[in-house]
């Protein structure tokens, strides 16, 4: 299966019995980003983490009385 990183445009091949591939297949919302956008990403995330500017807004977890 042929895919285009959504950041640099680069396209790729990877295999088509991939749980990656079967997710572009079957959900249009998903996208593919190759491993060098991906890993420079998070390398760079780590770096804001680390100088304590930034955050991550996760939403709160609700407390089930059961």
């Amino acid at each position: 299966m042929r895919v285009k990183c959504v950041i640099c445009d680069k396209i790729e091949t990877i295999d088509d019995e991939t749980l990656i591939a079967k997710r572009l297949r079957n959900r249009p919302i998903h996208t593919y980003m190759c491993k060098e956008c991906h890993d420079r990403i998070e390398e760079k995330t780590i770096i804001r983490l680390e100088t304590g500017n930034f955050r991550l807004y996760r939403d709160k977890k609700k407390e089930d009385s059961w």
